[in-house]
């Protein structure tokens, strides 16, 4: 039988899902706003709009994105960290965090 990659049902491994309610909330207005975006450009392709209308559309989409993926990743991180770490100074890791997110939002 081929090893499992669902992380709720493999304890080898190390990833898992996002438990906090607020977080997962904002991810998905997050998703759900570029979705709008995506009918959008799919609309100016049906009415035949100019194409750097619609590109400058497409970058927006893919900025979008790109920060709901920064976003998560930095979501996860902080469950993970305060999970193994505890919550000895959650300022701190809170604190830190931040700048990574802004460090990865630079990466674009």
């Amino acid at each position: 039988m081929a090893p499992s990659n669902d992380s709720r049902t493999d304890p080898g491994c190390a990833m898992s899902m996002l438990t906090d309610e607020k977080s997962r909330t904002d991810l998905l207005n997050r998703l759900k706003r570029a979705e709008g975006q995506l009918r959008g450009i799919q609309r100016m392709i049906e009415e035949g709009q100019p194409c750097l209308d619609i590109a400058s559309q497409m970058a927006a989409v893919r900025k979008a994105l790109d920060s709901t993926y920064v976003r998560m990743t930095v979501c996860f991180m902080e469950q993970e960290l305060a999970q193994r770490l505890g919550n000895g100074r959650p300022g701190e890791l809170s604190a830190v965090l931040d700048d990574v997110q802004t460090l990865l939002g630079k990466v674009r």
